[in-house]
């Protein structure tokens, strides 16, 4: 898809890009740059995420940027134009974003309150304005946010965001409040609105510590007694003496409504379909891994495996590459338009990850082919760069079998469901100290259970129950890993 476009006078429009494989939106999370900066072929202007990663996009070209369409925060469609960049190399028509944020805004739209923006002080990061045209935006409204105002050429959303949640109307358009995005999900997961959160950043920005003050009201020596600040408006707190008081998190509003949008959507979407599409069957071992864990132990000295992850997932993730390689029937899948078996002779071992957007399964390409160092490697690479919200689209794709960790949780098992395509997904529990028959005595043994889930349609319970038994065969006898290799 063509990503942009040049008129006559030598602006250039730059398109949202499917930087997903056939994704239909994408949501802007940062701006790294603002009208009037220089930009160059290949430098990064904005971050954003899609229904599968988070993606930065560069421009193609070196130019001034003249206009930024989105705020951040807007889902915006592929194919919408995002940023138009100068590339005549005269002065961009930057200026008249500052020129209209010191204009009032036009009697015909009342709803449109003078931007508070026009401050000397220096340029402030771009949240509020430089909204989309008018004539062929079809992205999602904004909540809290009024229509586009048409002001100096450029188009500016007025907002009324503390207006509207104060129960003030729209008498002045609030300026939305300043905050990163980590802050802004940080305030998400807690339920705290950063319209009634004081900043303490500089410039008025609102700080990981600001978020975690407001979502921890009970800390406040007499919060009953005394009136609520008039600066931090919160809904008035239900007191019931009769009843103790749970906790303090339940002051303010009754509940928050969270937009279903990128990894989360994608997650929702693919789990529905798995679950009514395959019929899933699990089965559960529970096992003896003291030996497993004393290898674990003796890898992290060994020299070939200085500075690489080592723990015992390592050495699950080898087991059931022994027992997939002993039963390659498991590794396939269904192809439902053609009605055939797809037999895959290689492993592209998925690895369920926890992020701060939600749970990725990025794969292990080929993972068949690595020794146990190579696999350590690839795997402390995976993790790392899942935890930086790095993983790109393309390393969750094309996965063939799965293994999600629920043990780091302290969880004993679970019945996992497929990732579409794949035809089955190994749960690893918590691995606990637990009395075991060993040798005829009972005596304290490391245990813990594996929960396979797989494709019944393509997968008899004779073929799952031969690959479950042989991944516990290889984590109770670690030599396994030799003669069976």
């Amino acid at each position: 898809m063509t990503t942009m476009t040049e008129n006559a006078s030598g602006l250039r429009e730059f398109k949202m890009p499917d930087v997903g494989e056939g994704l239909t939106e994408a949501e802007i999370l940062k701006w790294y740059v603002q009208v009037g900066d220089t930009v160059t072929d290949g430098q990064v202007v904005c971050e954003v995420e899609t229904a599968k990663a988070a993606v930065e996009l560069p421009i193609p070209y070196d130019g001034v940027v003249s206009e930024l369409r989105f705020p951040e925060g807007t889902t915006v469609d592929v194919g919408q134009v995002i940023i138009t960049v100068d590339v005549s190399g005269g002065t961009a028509p930057a200026p008249a974003a500052p020129a209209a944020e010191q204009a009032p805004a036009a009697p015909a739209a009342p709803a449109a309150a003078p931007d508070e923006e026009a401050k000397p002080t220096g340029r402030k990061p771009v949240l509020v304005g430089y909204g989309v045209a008018e004539s062929s935006t079809k992205r999602r409204p904004r909540k809290g946010a009024e229509a586009p105002v048409q002001q100096g050429g450029t188009l500016f959303a007025a907002t009324a965001i503390q207006g509207e949640l104060n129960g003030h109307g729209p008498a002045s358009a609030q300026q939305r409040p300043l905050a990163k995005p980590p802050v802004r999900k940080l305030a998400k997961d807690l339920g705290v609105d950063l319209a009634t959160v004081t900043p303490s950043g500089p410039d008025g920005i609102i700080t990981r510590e600001d978020v975690h003050a407001a979502a921890a009201p009970a800390q406040a020596p007499a919060p009953l007694a005394a009136p609520a600040p008039a600066a931090v408006p919160q809904a008035p707190v239900q007191v019931q003496p009769q009843i103790p008081a749970p906790a303090a998190s339940y002051d303010g509003a009754r509940e928050t409504r969270i937009p279903v949008k990128g990894v989360r959507k994608a997650i929702a979407t693919a789990m529905v379909g798995s679950a009514f599409t395959a019929p899933h069957v699990t089965e559960f071992v529970t096992l003896d891994v003291t030996r497993t864990m004393r290898l674990v132990e003796e890898l992290k000295q060994d020299k070939d495996m200085q500075g690489l992850r080592v723990n015992p997932l390592l050495l699950v993730a080898k087991a059931l590459l022994v027992a997939i390689k002993r039963n390659p029937g498991i590794n396939a899948s269904w192809d439902e338009a053609n009605q055939e078996i797809v037999q895959k002779h290689y492993v592209n071992l998925g690895i369920a990850a926890a992020t701060p957007r939600g749970l990725i399964v990025p794969n292990i390409k080929d993972a068949h082919t690595k020794t146990l160092p190579q696999l350590a490697e690839s795997l402390g690479e995976l993790v790392a760069t899942a935890r930086e919200g790095k993983t790109s689209p393309a390393a969750m794709q094309g996965g063939t079998v799965t293994i999600t960790n629920v043990g780091v949780f302290g969880v004993d098992t679970g019945t996992p469901i497929l990732n579409p395509g794949e035809s089955a997904i190994l749960a690893v529990g918590a691995i606990k100290l637990q009395p075991w028959v060993h040798k005829g005595k009972v005596k304290p043994r490391q245990v813990t259970t594996l929960a396979l889930s797989f494709d019944h349609r393509l997968v008899d319970g004779e073929l799952g129950s031969r690959v479950l038994a042989d991944t516990a065969a290889v984590l109770e006898q670690p030599k396994r890993l030799i003669t069976w290799a």
